[in-house]
């Protein structure tokens, strides 16, 4: 658990999303990304309310939860890909990660 801390704090470069340690995806280790996962959370939280109080027809749920729900995601993938380092697949960390804490 201490080398992943030390591999989440070593950020000379200020990235918002680090590399998750096993599998693939990101996490986020600067405010900008709790404040980017927080607001995702509660965006789909309120269109779930939403949908739930109103509901939809058929289309109407697509359109009002569904396309929505799509759009928020892509909008938070693309920010953690321009905010955080590349994502691959890695499954721990390797001996030259535990030195600086990146992979490359």
């Amino acid at each position: 658990m201490k080398r992943y801390i030390e591999y989440l704090k070593n950020n000379p470069e200020n990235l918002w999303f680090k590399r998750k340690v096993y599998g693939w995806g990101w996490v986020p280790v600067r405010w900008q990304g709790w404040i980017s996962i927080g607001l995702y959370v509660a965006f789909i939280s309120f269109i779930g309310f939403r949908a739930e109080k109103s509901l939809f027809s058929e289309s109407g749920l697509f359109w009002g939860f569904h396309v929505p729900l799509i759009i928020a995601t892509a909008a938070l993938i693309i920010v953690a890909c321009l905010k955080g380092e590349k994502p691959r697949w890695q499954w721990g960390l390797k001996d030259k990660d535990r030195s600086n804490g990146r992979e490359e």
